[in-house]
């Protein structure tokens, strides 16, 4: 199986010692303790399932300030993003060196993870404008991942943590939550060798069911893992329970018996485009999967990033620094002349009035109305699922 990223043996963060983990968390409860991030939280998150290996916890600011600017660590590991626990109070962990780590999305706030600090260091505006600006290609504050990444305060607790909980995601999706652990046990179990990651916020229509075919095909996988985001995403996007339900409908329908797995992981959405869609490609490489699909305007939103960028942006990253191989794929539509699903650039002589593609906007009114989109657009048993989501919220 593929090795992980810098190590050669996956290194959860989490407690999985009965024991251990008792101890710890009885410890936990006479240690000072800070409120997390939504973000900071699902970093803990990351790191506890293994997707975030090799890191051992928050980074430091020269390690943060090295991953956004080029991509590696102060000690040259390769890492396309800041991990970063940011706060703006320490008043209540400042001068201790072991604390608690408290999770904001679930109800008490249980301890999430211990902490042993090695560094509380105060981020210069121009320190976080640098971070932005690589990271996200934009300042602007309308860009949610800006936005939450500016707001969550200028300290930076840096340091290892031991991770005590999978916060809300083990038990709000207990069948589809899955540490990178559990998931490399399974690819092992099923007896792949060459599997393909499937990265998805967004519910799958038939375009996209088709450039896993086509993906799985082309490089004679063994199988496919849909990885779904489970955490917070912008005002608008589509529930996970309800992604859920529909991508396990039409995996049922559609997918050979043993060709497909439906997964999620706890992650807050960045939409960082092209930097995210590395990050990505890193955390698969830690799940097991020899080989991922960068698709147009991978992890965007708005206008922020070219249609390509999450593409291109492979061409930065050093050879060797990933093993995980790339499957770069062009916009998919149902071409009317072929009477088929295809990749744009693959099919010639075609007008754009040859292809029926729908705007979200277009597909989400018509979802509200109780009409289903073209059976070329969506499944029929995905839209009725989405249509019952989308007339609920109507009502409401």
């Amino acid at each position: 199986m593929i090795k992980p990223h810098g190590s050669d043996q996956l290194n959860p963060l989490f407690v999985y010692d009965d024991v251990q983990h008792r101890a710890l968390t009885h410890e936990a409860a006479s240690l000072p303790s800070m409120m997390l991030s939504s973000a900071a939280a699902a970093n803990a998150v990351m790191m506890g399932s293994g997707y975030f290996n090799p890191l051992t916890g928050y980074m430091n600011l020269a390690d943060a300030l090295g991953a956004a600017e080029h991509m590696k660590t102060a000690s040259g590991l390769f890492f396309p993003v800041p991990v970063l626990n940011l706060t703006s109070d320490i008043s209540a962990i400042k001068g201790h060196k072991r604390i608690a780590l408290r999770d904001p999305n679930v109800e008490g706030n249980p301890v999430l993870a211990v902490m042993d600090v090695q560094a509380i260091e105060e981020v210069s505006e121009d320190q976080m404008r640098l971070m932005t600006e690589k990271v996200y290609r934009t300042t602007d504050p309308v860009h949610p991942g800006v936005a939450a990444f500016n707001s969550a305060g200028r300290y930076a607790v840096s340091g290892p943590i031991k991770v005590l909980s999978f916060s809300y995601f083990l038990s709000e999706f207990p069948d589809t939550f899955r540490t990178a652990v559990e998931i490399r046990n399974e690819i092992a179990e099923r007896g792949w060798n060459k599997v393909v990651a499937f990265q998805t916020r967004n519910p799958m229509h038939r375009a996209h069911e088709e450039l896993c075919h086509m993906a799985m095909d082309r490089l004679g996988a063994d199988g496919l893992v849909i990885h779904m985001l489970l955490g917070k995403l912008k005002e608008g996007d589509i529930p996970a329970p309800v992604r859920d339900a529909c991508i396990r409908k039409m995996v049922e329908l559609y997918f050979k018996p043993n060709s497909a797995m439906v997964t999620g992981y706890g992650f807050d959405m960045l939409y960082a485009g092209p930097r995210e869609a590395v990050l990505h490609a890193l955390f698969r490489q830690n799940m097991g999967a020899t080989h991922f699909i960068i698709g147009r305007d991978h992890a965007g939103v708005g206008d922020y990033y070219g249609p390509f960028d999450a593409q291109s942006i492979f061409d930065e990253v050093p050879k060797g620094a990933l093993l995980i191989e790339m499957f770069m794929a062009d916009n998919t539509a149902w071409s009317k002349k072929l009477g088929k699903v295809v990749m744009m650039r693959e099919a010639p002589n075609h007008t754009k009035e040859d292809f029926i593609t729908l705007s979200g906007t277009k597909v989400r009114e018509m979802l509200s109305r109780g009409e289903a989109p073209p059976p070329e657009f969506s499944r029929p048993e995905v839209a009725k699922i989405l249509s019952g989501y989308y007339q609920s919220i109507s009502k409401a």
